[in-house]
């Protein structure tokens, strides 16, 4: 996790400086204190999903920026060593497994979810469609008005753009996710 707060802090603090804002003006945008972009920033802070989404959404970037490792080697993650980024809101964590490359755009998760709330998420960007393949458990997914029960092996595909859901009913569900902006 350290890593990966080292990666968000450096990345934020970049993004910032790029949209020429201050750590005010990010932090009234995205919704949030002043002092917890102050403490992202610096690296002290503990990001949820949630805070980190409401910054891409007030800088114009996707969520994947924030936390890309961003090498050209090849990249082995085994299950068992997934840092994820978790919700606030749910018993629920992402794991940017590889962000799009420039010129492309699909970004690509390991999502693990436990049954309780459900991880309730606000549109993405306008054109973005999210690809959901089911490794276990079980869970409601997709648009908040119409989530469809999945099980291992499903295959959904949503818009993203719209309020959507993700709701495990089992414990240990797990999926893989891939967000795509057209």
């Amino acid at each position: 996790m350290d890593d990966l707060r080292t990666r968000i802090a450096r990345t934020l603090r970049r993004e910032r400086e790029a949209a020429a804002i201050s750590v005010s003006e990010l932090a009234r945008r995205a919704g949030i204190s002043k002092a917890t972009v102050s403490q992202l920033e610096s690296g002290a802070a503990n990001p949820s999903v949630e805070t980190l989404w409401a910054l891409g959404v007030a800088l114009g970037i996707p969520f994947a920026v924030l936390v890309d490792q961003q090498q050209n080697a090849p990249t082995l993650i085994r299950a068992d060593e997934l840092a994820g980024v978790p919700s606030a809101a749910a018993a629920y964590s992402a794991t940017l497994l590889s962000a799009s490359p420039p010129g492309a755009r699909r970004d690509l998760y390991v999502i693990t979810a436990e049954p309780g709330d459900p991880r309730r998420s606000d549109p993405h960007h306008a054109g973005t469609t999210e690809h959901v393949i089911l490794i276990s458990g079980q869970a409601h997914i997709g648009p908040v008005g119409a989530p469809v029960l999945l099980n291992p092996g499903d295959y959904l595909s949503y818009p993203g753009d719209v309020p959507h859901v993700f709701d495990a009913t089992v414990a240990g569900t797990r999926a893989v996710l891939i967000s795509e902006l057209r």
